[in-house]
């Protein structure tokens, strides 16, 4: 692949992932604004990374450790760097032809398999147990998840279809 068709490709699924994660974001602060249902706290994701340096992966209860410097920047900045890393292996899953004609279920699909990652790693490095185990409310919790990877795979597949047909 040559360089030019390299760039565009990174720059074709930097856009989706920021798109279906910015997606992600108003479905988050539409629940907040509707229902009251508080969003992830990106301050602690930031948190959890700012502490794996230093050799801490796993916490009691990440709300209980100390804070650190730009928490908030880091966790955000992650959450969209990660929308852009599942946005390409969505990409190199489902092949550079999603870009032209992205398919809803491939996307939908996708974004469920995707709540993996705070199942199996984020939320037991927090503190809160495998799949939110030890919540208050743990089927709540993994719905409110399922929910919301489900709304990035739609944000996936919304924002490859907009990007094909406007930019395409």
């Amino acid at each position: 692949m040559d360089d030019i068709l390299l760039s565009k490709l990174m720059i074709n699924t930097a856009v989706i992932g920021i798109g279906a994660t910015l997606i992600m974001d108003v479905w988050a602060l539409l629940l907040k604004r509707l229902f009251d249902i508080a969003p992830l706290n990106y301050a602690l994701v930031g948190r959890w990374l700012a502490y794996i340096p230093k050799g801490v992966i796993r916490h009691e209860h990440i709300a209980k450790t100390s804070p650190v410097t730009y928490e908030t920047a880091l966790g955000w900045l992650a959450h969209y760097l990660i929308g852009i890393l599942l946005a390409a292996v969505l990409i190199t899953v489902t092949g550079s032809r999603y870009l032209i004609e992205p398919i809803a279920g491939q996307a939908l699909i996708f974004g469920a398999f995707s709540v993996a990652f705070p199942f199996f790693i984020m939320q037991p490095c927090f503190g809160l147990g495998i799949a939110a185990a030890k919540t208050p409310k743990p089927s709540l919790a993994r719905f409110r998840s399922l929910l919301t990877h489900m709304v990035f795979g739609l944000g996936l597949y919304i924002t490859a279809l907009s990007y094909a047909y406007f930019i395409g």
